[in-house]
């Protein structure tokens, strides 16, 4: 009998110990109960992410043709240092350092005509054997205007696949990659700062915004092993780019990602229902490469916050932010029809529809955030703002001035939005580990701010759950985390979300939290609808903040207090509309209280008026990656 039980007590015990559960077994007429508790420490054991990871994977150097034309010449060196937070000398010979240095840094130059800019601009005599490369030389070292209209002109070039043969050269491509991998090495410090290695695919054919980041899993060794590819090679298909990154994993064994951007320049491409390829509408197999190759989205940067359109979502207040919305890159004007395929929450509602037909959610995206910052600075700070490029670095004129040169297209410099970060929940500081939680969309965007957000879903959550100061270890236990799916709904059972957040500490309180939830109707039609969860300072009355956050931003001196809102909010919430029938996903949006906008600090340094129209507040935010509930 001693050896039987003892045999049994172990197994119930290394069960229990598994779970902190109470154990008990029967022997005969003997109830034999045992509670086992799990170890004193609350954080031992744990195999989850317990940090974000904060980092750029959308920035310019030198490198690419654009930034170089305007003037830029800082280097991947230069970049990777900012980033880790030294103080460097930028292109106009301003000293400039980051607020809080970054985990890892992605630098994506555009992959065509990668580093020949600084042969274009130097006047190599190989080059200036052409008269077409010969007169951007010219124009180029004009300076000014004259030089960033030449840059345009020879993007737009490249995109449409006219890339003069001078610069095509496999050898001096070869010899720019193996630089880059060089430098990345270099600089990788696993465990302490990751160099993930990628480029931009640049495909804007007419000036239709297609781009896309391509990141890897992977170091030189299997790098070394391929040159990037451009659209001169093979076209502006994204579904060529997508052929190409199954040929670098079978040919290597590594792993790669593509992540586009900007689907607010795209005029209503960016997340078809039908293919501009073909002219047919979206197939399975288009589903299921895409979303084999894009699991993510970047949903904010300089060039405009992709998360939510007023026209598409009326009934949403915080829905009209940092909205370029006027054009393509090219001449061809805005239509309204276009919209609903160009932004992030009308995707995601969108893939529900998809997959009821095609059986693949073609959008199944996870929401990242990034600079595209071409001067090879890393930052997303409002005080802090350096542009676009180099001649949009900070001056007295820069909100006045046109950022865009596509006549009747053109930008203000205040247009500008000092956007984004990524934050990555991994188990570590690595290029595997990174590129990992990426690729299961355990990632979050936010405009700037490092707040700290989780985002769990499932059907036990309890309210006591939001009283942990530990929330990642209910929220694992019980759930899903941002990113991904939700079981089909036991009898009776409404999804149930634990999310929270935590302020950045140099940055504004916050707001709110909400969740926006979208769905697909039996009828095929797609709906949404915002949830107030929990709010700072003041009560949640019918899923909306009983009243305003309130606004305590100085504009002429650029400073607020945080004397509103809350420095952390945290709840558990429960789908009060539910229907175990239809398709939803649900994403979190953290809203810090108002803060000034860098044109704020931009007219107090310099002491100059702003434009009019020219916003002086802002109120940063956070976007979660989904979690998506499928009917059984």
């Amino acid at each position: 009998m001693k050896n039987t039980m003892t045999v049994l007590l172990a197994g119930v015990c290394s069960t229990a110990m598994m779970s902190g559960a109470l154990a008990q077994e029967s022997f005969g007429d003997t109830a034999v109960t045992n509670l086992v508790k799990p170890s004193y420490s609350p954080y031992a054991g744990r195999n989850f992410p317990t940090r974000p990871l904060w980092g750029d994977n959308h920035l310019h150097t030198a490198l690419s043709l654009d930034a170089r034309a305007a003037g830029v010449i800082l280097t991947h060196d230069d970049a990777y240092r900012f980033a880790k937070g030294e103080e460097i000398t930028t292109s106009n010979g301003v000293q400039t350092r980051i607020g809080q240095p970054l985990d890892w840094l992605a630098i994506t130059d555009h992959s065509d005509a990668m580093g020949a800019m600084n042969e274009v601009v130097a006047g190599n005599p190989m080059l200036m054997q052409d008269e077409i490369v010969r007169e951007w030389s010219r124009r180029i070292n004009l300076g000014g205007q004259e030089a960033l209209a030449a840059g345009y002109e020879i993007v737009e070039s490249f995109t449409a696949g006219n890339t003069p043969e001078v610069m095509l050269s496999p050898d001096f491509q070869r010899q720019i990659w193996e630089g880059v991998i060089e430098t990345a090495e270099a600089h990788n410090e696993p465990g302490s700062f990751t160099a993930m290695i990628g480029f931009e695919w640049t495909s804007g054919d007419g000036g239709y915004n297609l781009h896309r980041n391509v990141f890897f899993r992977d170091d030189a060794d299997k790098l070394s092993q391929i040159l990037p590819l451009t659209v001169a090679q093979r076209g502006a298909n994204p579904e060529r780019l997508w052929d190409w990154l199954g040929e670098y994993e079978d040919s290597t064994g590594g792993r790669a990602m593509a992540v586009a951007h900007n689907g607010n320049l795209s005029n209503g491409l960016m997340f078809p229902d039908i293919n501009p390829e073909t002219g047919k509408p979206i197939t399975l197999e288009y589903a299921q490469t895409r979303a084999r190759w894009e699991p993510l989205y970047e949903t904010t940067q300089i060039k405009g916050d992709g998360e939510a359109h007023p026209f598409l979502s009326p009934n949403d207040e915080f829905a009209d932010y940092e909205t370029w919305d006027v054009g393509n890159l090219g001449p061809i004007v805005k239509e309204d029809d276009m919209l609903q395929y160009e932004y992030t929450r009308e995707a995601l509602k969108n893939g529900l529809r998809h997959e009821a037909v095609l059986g693949v959610n073609p959008f199944k995206i996870g929401l990242i955030g990034a600079t595209d910052a071409h001067t090879g600075l890393a930052t997303a700070e409002e005080n802090n703002f350096f542009g676009k490029h180099s001649m949009t670095e900070p001056n007295p004129n820069r909100m006045t001035e046109d950022v865009g040169h596509f006549p009747p297209v053109t930008w203000p410099g205040w247009y500008q939005a000092a956007s984004g970060y990524t934050a990555v929940w991994a188990t570590e500081n690595t290029r595997k580990a990174i590129f990992d939680a990426m690729q299961r969309r355990e990632v979050y965007a936010t405009t700037g701010p490092r707040m700290t957000v989780r985002f769990f879903g499932g059907y036990d959550y309890v309210a006591s759950d939001a009283a942990s100061r530990l929330p990642a270890n209910e929220g694992y236990a019980k759930g899903v985390p941002m990113g991904g799916d939700l079981a089909a709904a036991p009898e009776g059972k409404s999804p149930t979300f634990l999310v929270g957040a935590l302020k950045d500490s140099y940055s504004g309180n916050l707001d709110r939290i909400q969740i926006v939830k979208g769905w697909l109707n039996a009828d095929g039609t797609t709906a949404e609808q915002v949830y107030d969860v929990a709010c700072g300072g003041r009560a949640v009355v019918d899923h909306k903040c009983d009243g305003a956050v309130g606004n305590t931003v100085d504009v002429p001196n650029a400073t607020w207090t945080n004397s509103i809102g809350s420095p952390e909010l945290i709840t558990v919430w429960t789908d009060p509309d539910f229907d175990p029938a239809l398709r939803a996903v649900y994403y979190a949006r953290v809203i810090e209280i108002p803060t000034p906008r860098w044109t704020a600090y931009e007219a107090k340094y310099f002491e100059i008026e702003a434009p009019a129209e020219a916003p002086m507040i802002t109120q940063e935010r956070a976007y979660t990656s989904p979690i998506w509930y499928t009917p059984g």
